[in-house]
This record gives structure tokens, sequence and C-alpha cells, in this order.
């Protein structure tokens, strides 16, 4: 469900009512029923199994946690636990097979750090669920797809200032390896092509414009080729996402989270999807906050939400048939 007081509740009442008559794209919500009471019928359900009976007529809604009395657009505290508990069973289920992916409406992590929450972010969040799950660290990878482009990012929030410092060739190699895994599983690309942005105006000029490009960057390019995986040395920023959208690339690499976010949201602002790569479960996101302002206004669009779910679809089907 996501943060009760944003744009959560209405956006996937109106994904709800889009999608209904598509059995293929069926969900459910964990949550609080009562949230979407009077903006679609509401399902009460038990049980994940029973969600595709009641789709077709109803928005089927499994209920989790206590929910205090939520006004749109004025976040509570005491919403805390239950946003928790809902991330929670929503990995359960995938983990167990009840679902066949997450879709995560957004959320404010400042609003459940006194709820005990105490993870950078949503992804780290479910990541560590995850973790727990198999015994083993993942790394979970943001790209955004949208306008016809696919964005990974190699560093996401944190001060310019200290990007060039946070960029090693090992951690580009393995941020490489999982784009490129993920292109295969879940995009069902089967020789992709990947594209390294550089860190520096034209791509470091052959290191006269700063040394990332040749030091860090076409490094790791280099071994990743090594190792059968087709990927660019650092190609400039200003040109490198027309040459994605011209075909030449399937991804691309980012260095920064605004360097690869800004493409994406000129391209397509309401519909880009935040996919979470480099976990053993289907995650997805709408590429937007919990617009609080738009959830008080009841004027939120949900396309973000609705290209998430066929994204989350998508991708558990090309899992499931790899």
């Amino acid at each position: 469900m996501g943060d009760p007081a944003g744009v959560g509740p209405i956006i996937t009442a109106k994904a709800w009512d889009m999608l209904k008559d598509d059995a293929s794209l069926a969900f459910y919500v964990i949550g609080a029923p009562e949230l979407y009471q009077g903006l679609c019928p509401v399902q009460v359900i038990f049980e994940p199994s029973e969600a595709l009976a009641h789709f077709g007529t109803a928005l089927p809604v499994l209920p989790v946690g206590t929910m205090p009395a939520i006004s749109a657009g004025t976040p509570d505290a005491a919403a805390a636990a239950a946003i928790i508990a809902a991330i929670e069973t929503g990995v359960r289920h995938v983990q167990s097979g009840l679902a066949a992916g997450l879709v995560t409406n957004p959320i404010n992590k400042a609003l459940l750090y006194g709820a005990g929450f105490r993870h950078p972010g949503h992804t780290e969040f479910i990541a560590e669920l995850c973790r727990r799950e198999s015994g083993y660290a993942l790394r979970p990878v943001m790209m955004l797809t949208g306008g016809g482009l696919r964005v990974a990012l190699a560093t996401i929030h944190i001060p310019l200032a200290n990007v060039s410092g946070s960029l090693s060739q090992e951690s580009l190699i393995e941020l490489g390896t999982i784009v490129h895994h993920a292109l295969k599983t879940d995009f069902g690309i089967s020789a992709p092509r990947i594209a390294f942005t550089g860190l520096n105006p034209h791509a470091g000029e052959s290191g006269t414009i700063g040394r990332e490009e040749v030091d860090i960057i076409n490094p790791a390019a280099e071994t990743l080729r090594s190792r059968g995986i087709s990927i660019s040395d650092a190609r400039p920023g200003d040109t490198v996402f027309a040459e994605a959208l011209s075909g030449a690339f399937d991804a691309v690499i980012a260095m920064t989270h605004d360097q690869g976010l800004i493409p994406v949201k000129t391209l397509d602002f309401w519909g880009g999807v935040n996919m979470t790569l480099g976990l053993p479960i289907v995650r997805t996101s709408p590429d937007h906050g919990t617009g609080y302002d738009a959830a008080a206004a009841g004027t939120a669009r949900p396309d973000s939400l609705i290209a998430a779910i066929r994204a989350a679809a998508m991708v558990a089907h090309n899992r499931q048939t790899a």
C-alpha cells in the first residue's frame, strides 16, 4: 500500500479500474481496506489465492496491521508499523510463490524511523528481507525504464562531491554483471548490449578532463568484455542516451542519479518505472514519491503504477519461461 496518506490509495484504485478486465495483470493490495472505500469497489480477502476470483469486480485487499484514521496528504507516524508490515508480508508472499511479483507504492522513510526502520530506503529494506531468507548478501540495483530507455545507476542518493570516490572497478564489474544477467532473464534479451556513461564531460577526453574514465570505468568495461559481456567504454553522457534510443544499446549504466534519471523523466515523466535488479524476487515501483499534495487534491495520475504492474508481470513471465 505504501504510505496511506500519499497517492498510493488513489493511484491503486485508478489502476484497478483501468486493469480490472485483464486477468493477466490481476493484483491484490496488502494494506487497509478502508483506504480504498469510496474510490472503488473493495473485496476483503484473507489469502492471495482469493484475489483472481474477485479482481474483475472489486479491488482485492488483504488486511495487514492496524491503521489510524488517515487524512489524504497528512502523513501519520501511527501508520508506520502497518506500512512496514505490508512490505514484509509482500516479500514473504513472493518468496513463497503466493504472488508472482511485488509492486510497492511510495513510502516516506523518515516517517518509519520511529517504528524501527533503519534502512537508507525501500529497496535496501527489501534486499535485507531477501537476504534473511537466502542467507547471502545481495546487491540491489536500481534501473529506471521509460521513454524507450533502460537506465541503471552506479551511484544513487549521494552528494555529487562523493561520486568519484564511490566508484571502483570492482563495483562497476559487479554492476555490469547484474545488469547483463537481468537483461537476459528479466527482459528476455538474448544478447544484451550495454553502455557505460562517462562521469566527466566528453567522457573525460582521454584523461584531460578527469581520470575516472581512464582509471576506473574503461578498465571495468574491459574486464566485463573479457567475460563475454557486450559493454562499451565510457560514452559521453550528452550523446549516449540518443545512441540507446537509436538501438545501439539495450541499457545504459549511468554514473550518477541525475545523469540517468533526467533523460528517462524528460521522455516519460508520468510513466517511468523503478525496477530493482539483482533480487531473487520480482520488485517494481512507480517512479515518483508519496505526492502528499496530489493526494490531498485527489489529482494523482496512475500511469507510473500501471507501468510498474505491467513491468512486474513481464519480468515474472520472463523468469518463469527462461
